[in-house]
């Protein structure tokens, strides 16, 4: 039997295909794109979630599905694809799962079901109020919904693990980076809130332009710094099997992610002295992040010991920095 990985292709997806191989699992991805991951072990299905054949054939044999695909966007006008791929993706995938027998269902949600931006307490734990408050965070949520459903109405078991920001070692310092680049350079902070429609902000980061490539050390209104959970690809891998393979772990919701959360301040200008360019602070409108959320619970359940701390993703990052620089 096999194990159904959906984002084989993507950063996480990928890594976790790998894990799985390297312990001489069958593995069947499912995702839009071909990853083509190379072991007579691996098989693909290339598809929409929200394909029902696609998912009828992506599902086929799977003992357990490892659900951490999903489609990522705060741009409005990516809504539908959104909706499409997280809740009604996610609805096609489970009543495939429940038909073919699949044993053990694992859902990859978003730290996004919470108020992030406006906790109720900190640290945020698993019982905190679920008031998304983007429409990512929304999609995420249902999706949850639809799990717990088949949980409590069939005989799957279900685990639900709600994602920290992750990240590659190698991205923290790469300008180009989907998540990285936007949030630790200002030029392509920049072109990112231009390319989202808030020209306003954009504007604002243009302003305080040094004429010259540099960080940005983003702030809120009344000047706090931000501050949240970073954590590394390889340890978000480590808590996804734990997830699949530990007995304790049917019928939960876990909070994954690093222990401790990221201060801004300290890691910019860490990032300042690898790369010698400049830190700019910038006061943005609104509450801005600031969060701490717990990964208590799934250390004491299931042994996760995260151990790729941020001074190690750093050094990871330099060193990739260097080697591009060179």
């Amino acid at each position: 039997m096999a194990i159904l990985v959906t984002g084989s292709s993507g950063r996480v997806g990928s890594s976790v295909v790998k894990a799985l191989l390297a312990r001489g699992k069958i593995v069947h991805g499912f995702d839009a794109r071909a990853s083509r991951h190379a072991s007579a072990n691996y098989s693909e299905t290339v598809g929409s979630f929200d394909d029902p054949q696609r998912c009828a054939a992506a599902v086929d044999g799977a003992s357990a599905i490892l659900h951490l695909g999903a489609f990522m966007s705060w741009k409005p006008e990516d809504r539908d694809l959104l909706f499409a791929a997280n809740v009604e993706g996610t609805r096609r995938l489970l009543e495939a799962a429940s038909e073919a027998g699949v044993q053990r269902f694992v859902f990859a949600s978003s730290g996004e079901v919470y108020p992030e931006n406006l906790p109720a307490f900190l640290p945020v734990t698993e019982s905190h109020p679920l008031n998304p408050t983007s429409p990512y965070g929304l999609t995420k949520l249902l999706g949850e919904e639809l799990v717990q459903f088949h949980g409590r109405t069939g005989k799957m078991e279900i685990v639900i693990l709600r994602f920290s920001h992750t990240q590659d070692a190698k991205e923290l310092l790469d300008p180009d980076s989907f998540f990285s680049g936007p949030r630790f350079f200002l030029r392509p902070r920049i072109r990112q809130q231009e390319a989202l429609g808030n020209h306003a902000v954009a504007a604002v980061l243009r302003a305080a332009d040094p004429g010259q490539e540099a960080h940005v050390l983003v702030r809120n209104e009344n000047s706090r710094p931000y501050r949240m959970h970073i954590t590394d690809t390889r340890d978000m891998v480590q808590g996804i099997l734990l997830a699949l393979e530990k007995p304790e772990a049917a019928g939960e919701v876990f909070n994954l992610g690093a222990t401790e959360p990221v201060d801004f301040v300290e890691l910019l200008r860490d990032m300042a002295e690898v790369t010698g360019l400049p830190v700019v602070s910038v006061d943005l409108p609104g509450a801005g992040v600031c969060y701490e959320t717990s990964n208590e619970k799934i250390r004491h359940v299931l042994g996760f010991e995260p151990e790729w701390t941020i001074k190690r993703m750093l050094n990871d990052a330099a060193m990739a920095w260097r080697e591009r620089a060179a």
